[in-house]
């Protein structure tokens, strides 16, 4: 009995940090943002520093033909920002709080992704950091081109 125990006790010593180690690398590949941007965009990299600061890993990739990669992503002309970002299979358009892109990653809802349409003035990225987000709709969209309103900042 007591080798039992023994052996179960050195089992399981053995395997957790092999669990550990496994679920750190699924989590951080579900926090790592790949944002396109123009290179001479400022506001981007401030998202890409709002992102940072809630545990995102980002991956800034300067490009000039922006339009071209908000189209092959999904991103229509009325819902397009200034920097296009791909996090676990979502895209995310403009700057959306990071703590709406943590909500996605947890509900999973059936969309394309995110979006802050424009560039709101009162969001991250946009005005002075560690403000809180105002006046605004962050908004979801599908496949099919339906819009609705993911989170509202009054």
């Amino acid at each position: 009995m007591y080798q039992l125990k023994r052996f179960k006790l050195i089992l399981g010593l053995l395997v957790a940090p092999v669990l550990i180690i496994g679920g750190l690398t699924v989590e951080s590949a579900a926090t790592e943002v790949v944002m396109y941007k123009n290179p001479s965009c400022g506001c981007c990299g401030a998202w890409a520093k709002h992102m940072r600061a809630a545990g995102f890993t980002v991956k800034e990739l300067p490009r000039e033909d922006m339009e071209a990669v908000k189209e092959k992503y999904g991103v229509s002309a009325g819902l397009a920002s200034c920097h296009t970002a791909l996090v676990d299979g979502y895209v995310i358009e403009g700057h959306v709080p990071a703590s709406d892109v943590l909500r996605l990653l947890k509900d999973r809802p059936d969309v394309v992704g995110l979006t802050a349409p424009g560039m709101p003035m009162q969001s991250p990225g946009m005005q002075a950091e560690g403000k809180n987000p105002r006046n605004y709709d962050v908004l979801a969209f599908d496949q099919q081109g339906g819009v609705k309103v993911y989170h509202r900042y009054e």
